[in-house]
């Protein structure tokens, strides 16, 4: 199967899971999340504002900001393809943009560099136990994780994860996998 099919299929997969089994796991989800090592040590958290099917991430800001993280959220630059993130104190520091994103307003953020994010949470639709991922098409993340330092995880569901996908050279996976079952270290 190819990205693109395997994109509808894992996305018919997780609008068709109910509300109670999808709270249960993202309560789950969370729990693994902000009980991990690479959690506790990390002060600047990159992740992105969940919508629709996405698992949930507003709970897990408002952990981070209560725990005295730092979290920056990314902005597309549709133009190049890049992602660019920016710090966030409120959710009002949010506008919609296109296909209903929630994305920082630069003029009321504060850029924040790669090297800076000790944490990034990477989206992704379907995993392989490697850490390989099919996103959702554009190669924003496979871009910023050509060269990203620090420690990167993605949360997904047992569902999601699969005995192999399809590779292109520039994929670059994701080190650690957390689904509400337990934590999968991809690092070789």
């Amino acid at each position: 199967m190819n990205k693109k099919d395997l994109r509808v299929n894992a996305i018919n997969m997780l609008k068709s899971q109910s509300e109670i089994k999808r709270k249960q796991i993202e309560e789950e989800l969370t729990e693994q999340l902000i009980h991990s090592t690479f959690w506790e040590n990390a002060a600047v958290i990159g992740i992105t504002m969940a919508q629709g099917f996405e698992w949930d991430t507003k709970s897990i800001i408002e952990i981070a900001w209560a725990q005295g993280k730092e979290v920056c959220v990314p902005k597309c630059s549709p133009q190049d393809k890049l992602l660019n993130f920016y710090k966030i104190t409120s959710f009002n520091e949010l506008e919609v943009v296109y296909y209903n994103l929630l994305e920082p307003i630069p003029e009321k953020t504060e850029s924040v560099l790669k090297e800076q994010i000790d944490l990034l949470m990477v989206p992704g639709l379907l995993f392989d136990r490697e850490g390989f991922r099919v996103g959702f098409g554009g190669g924003y993340y496979d871009r910023f994780l050509a060269n990203f330092p620090n420690t990167t995880v993605s949360l997904l569901c047992e569902e999601q994860l699969v005995s192999q996908l399809p590779k292109e050279s520039f994929d670059i996976p994701v080190e650690y996998l957390i689904t509400e079952k337990n934590i999968i270290n991809t690092i070789r």
